[in-house]
């Protein structure tokens, strides 16, 4: 009877235990959202890089991509992988200028297959996600909180994410995930801007200007 009761006890603990952190995490992921989605827009510089150490893939063995997006409030205006991507609040236009194209598409970027955009930093953990504080470190004189979201569907292709947190700033610094197959990718926020004059059209796509360029617009 007294290591059942010993054994109720330690179950019973650790799941306040778990519960309180979780809810820790879920607070400064609140208060990281709250914060940096107060800004009349934000610009944020980036770098992405991927490793998998199964296939013998070392972070730092390719050159990272890099990419930019300014974003105001739903809107966006993301550089990336060659590509512009202009949302505009109700239709997505990528633009492709090296093919000299531009596909137009209602809604946003799809979420269907887990990755989490450039675009939804400051909104993707809200759903289908569990919370664990991680560890706290030191990066180059910052203290970097980490958290740990994993994805409440089993069947997801993302096994875990990591938010780095400036403790400080209540900024992102890093996002990581981590695939089923053992790949991490990582985006590092290199600079970052708030509150900038943006033009008022600066989340809009002149089709004439392009159509004068030769695009194709579908």
């Amino acid at each position: 009877m007294k290591k059942i009761t010993i054994l109720f006890l330690a179950v019973f603990f650790t799941t306040i235990t778990f519960s309180q952190n979780s809810e820790k995490a879920k607070n400064l992921l609140d208060e990281v959202s709250t914060k940096m989605g107060a800004y009349k827009n934000m610009y944020i510089r980036f770098s992405q890089t991927l490793s998998n150490e199964e296939a013998g893939i070392n972070e730092g063995d390719e050159p990272p991509i890099r990419g930019a997006i300014n974003l105001q409030g739903e809107k966006y205006n993301l550089n990336y992988l060659g590509n512009q991507f202009i949302y505009d609040g109700t239709r997505l236009h990528v633009i492709n200028h090296e093919e000299k194209e531009i596909s137009i598409t209602d809604g946003d970027l799809g979420e269907d297959d887990g990755f989490v955009y450039p675009s939804k930093l400051l909104s993707f953990y809200k759903e289908g996600y569990n919370y664990n504080m991680g560890k706290l470190e030191n990066t180059k004189g910052r203290s970097i909180q980490y958290v740990t979201l994993n994805p409440i569907d089993s069947n997801s292709e993302i096994v875990k994410v990591e938010l780095a947190i400036d403790a400080k700033t209540k900024h992102i610094y890093k996002l990581i995930q981590t695939g089923e197959n053992g790949s991490k990718t990582t985006f590092t926020i290199d600079q970052f801007k708030k509150n900038e004059d943006l033009s008022p059209n600066f989340f809009q796509v002149n089709k004439e200007k392009y159509l004068n360029q030769n695009y194709t617009i579908d």
